[in-house]
């Protein structure tokens, strides 16, 4: 993607969601098992964002080009402001008796393991390649109004304000790492990449919703499993909708800005302040 086209600025926002008294196991009105889906992502992301700001601040001193300085710059503040709200919500789900603490520990160990056996580059492919996952999970919360219509609104927010920030900075590593992995060799280890941490991201998810439905006491409600089943694969589809645009990240000239979801962003700041949210 040539730099004159007009992606958004990645903006750094300083917003906290207080939570309060919301029913982390139960805010979704699909139910308890839709709801611990959502959650079962949060232990990922305190150590995950801080994997990837250590990914692109390998190279980020080779980069000349000032929109893209500008926008690693963006990238990090975002990430920190996402690893800190997370941080919250992962301990507002331990006050309820679902183990994010015991999650988060255990993706410490993963990542520890990942930076002592993957190069630089390797691991900069890795961040572009979970990067590309958030962003399409990201995109269809985005465009799909029922993904989270008739929420719990101070969840719903914190979730619409990650995705908006993920879809900003969308670009930000991919461009990094074609700059440092240009040619066929970079092309080839960020599909491999792709197809590795896809493996591990999703089954790694998949095994902690299993645990926090179990502790939730909901792991044997089938009705609730059918509820989840329908939200993600029927309508509105939120795994369904993310086939697509994950192939498409194998195509030689793939770019994030393929997909242009400008507009969900700027929707997104007409309505929302970027002031404390509560």
């Amino acid at each position: 993607m040539p730099r004159n086209f007009a992606a958004p600025v990645v903006e750094q926002r300083d917003i906290h969601f207080d939570l309060g008294t919301a029913d982390l196991c139960d805010w979704h009105p699909a139910g308890p098992q839709v709801s611990l889906y959502f959650a079962a992502f949060s232990p990922f992301f305190p150590e995950g964002e801080k994997f990837f700001i250590r990914s692109v601040r390998r190279f980020a001193e080779k980069v000349e080009d000032p929109p893209l300085r500008r926008d690693i710059s963006g990238f990090i503040a975002q990430e920190a402001m996402h690893g800190r709200e997370h941080r919250l919500y992962n301990t507002g789900l331990d006050r309820a008796g679902i183990p994010a603490s015991a999650v988060e520990n255990f993706v410490i160990r993963d990542l520890n393991w990942t930076e002592r056996h993957f190069s630089a580059k390797a691991k900069l492919a890795m961040t572009i390649a979970l990067e590309h996952l958030t962003a399409i999970m990201a995109s269809v919360l985005l465009r799909e109004p029922r993904a989270l219509a008739h929420s719990d609104e101070r969840v719903a927010r914190l979730w619409r304000w990650h995705a908006i920030e993920e879809t900003e900075h969308k670009a930000v590593a991919f461009e990094l790492y074609q700059q440092v992995a240009p040619g066929w060799s970079g092309y080839a280890l960020r599909c491999a990449m792709m197809l590795l941490t896809s493996v591990f991201f999703f089954l790694e998810t998949f095994v902690v919703h299993l645990l926090f439905c179990w502790r939730a006491g909901c792991f044997w409600n089938l009705g609730g499993w059918m509820r989840a089943w329908w939200f993600l694969w029927g309508v509105p589809g939120v795994q369904r909708r993310m086939l697509r645009p994950w192939l498409a990240y194998f195509r030689p000239g793939f770019h994030p800005w393929d997909d242009d979801n400008r507009a969900e962003i700027e929707r997104w700041k007409s309505t929302q302040s970027t002031a404390t949210v509560n």
